[in-house]
């Protein structure tokens, strides 16, 4: 067994989107082939209505599946294709765009104001660039959660992990999409499929996903839990791990445990020419899709 080495970590950082939405972006627009097939993960959390109710109106999007987690609050989306519907607490959308589709998603926040979700960009191949868009709408109930006799939780959404499958499928870059909680200084031992780029965005809590590998930099001792480790300071909320290869990785839940997305799937290792929501192979692809925008042909189904 091999566990996987950090090659980095990251704070999420601030940044504002659609009409004036204030989220923190894990990572995007930057470079695609460290985390292929994935693009980008935005974190929309607040307590402000102001800073988030204007949402995310009508946009293009083609060549990729945008994936929304809803942990507080809910999203009412909408598309031209005559979709509509609203996603609660516990949901899930994963939206194939695929030849293209104008959408908008405008987030409400729960009875207290707050409002919580992820949204995942994943890449599509070229030989599925241009299909016919799809939705696969998750309920809370329908979502596996699995819990182990020491406490760690798992909600699964995508991919099979401890025993169960999640509800999403037929996904070409055959993802593992799981929400993870790990109880107050336990340390916990997952296995990963090998030869996929892989990541943990941390949400609550903190953790140390080095614990077992060869640790660098001067070691701490904190106690906790009522056991003693020997650990390095712990990532806290909003803390991006990137992994390298490896079958297995290792987390040390901090005093307070720690809550976590993992995701990891397969590269599809091809060139990419990404503007905006629009992501393809080469320019000329963009430029075709920026045209057809202005000239009225983008929508394809």
């Amino acid at each position: 067994m091999s566990v996987r080495p950090i090659k980095r970590q990251s704070a999420a950082q601030p940044t504002l989107e659609g009409a004036g939405v204030h989220l923190s972006r894990a990572f995007g627009f930057g470079d695609p082939t460290e985390l292929d097939p994935f693009l980008l993960l935005d974190d929309f959390r607040n307590d402000e209505p102001d800073q988030y109710l204007k949402g995310f109106p009508w946009h293009p999007h083609r060549g990729i599946e945008t994936i929304t987690y809803i942990l507080e609050g809910s999203v009412e989306h909408g598309d031209s294709l005559g979709n509509v519907g609203n996603l609660g607490a516990g949901d899930v959308q994963w939206m194939t765009a695929g030849s293209g589709i104008m959408h908008q998603e405008m987030p409400k926040g729960d009875a207290r104001g707050r409002m919580h979700g992820f949204q995942l960009w994943a890449n599509l191949p070229s030989a599925d660039k241009m299909c016919a868009p799809r939705y696969q709408d998750v309920t809370a109930n329908d979502i596996p959660e699995v819990i182990e006799d020491d406490g760690s939780k798992a909600r699964i959404i995508c991919g099979d992990f401890w025993g169960q499958t999640g509800p999403v499928d037929g996904i070409a870059a055959d993802p593992r999409y799981i929400d993870i909680s790990i109880p107050p200084g336990l340390k916990k031992t997952i296995k990963m499929e090998v030869g996929r780029h892989a990541f943990a965005y941390i949400f609550a809590g903190s953790g140390d996903f080095a614990y077992a590998s060869k640790p660098t930099g001067v070691l701490v001792e904190k106690e906790f839990a009522g056991q003693e480790h020997s650990i390095r300071d712990m990532s806290g909320d909003r803390t991006l791990v990137v992994f390298d290869q490896g079958d297995e990785i290792t987390v040390q839940a901090g005093p307070a445990g720690v809550r976590f997305l993992l995701v990891s799937g397969a590269p599809i290792q091809e060139p990419v020419a990404w503007h905006g929501p629009i992501v393809m192979n080469t320019r000329e692809e963009l430029v075709q899709a920026v045209n057809e925008l202005q000239s009225g042909t983008f929508i394809k189904s």
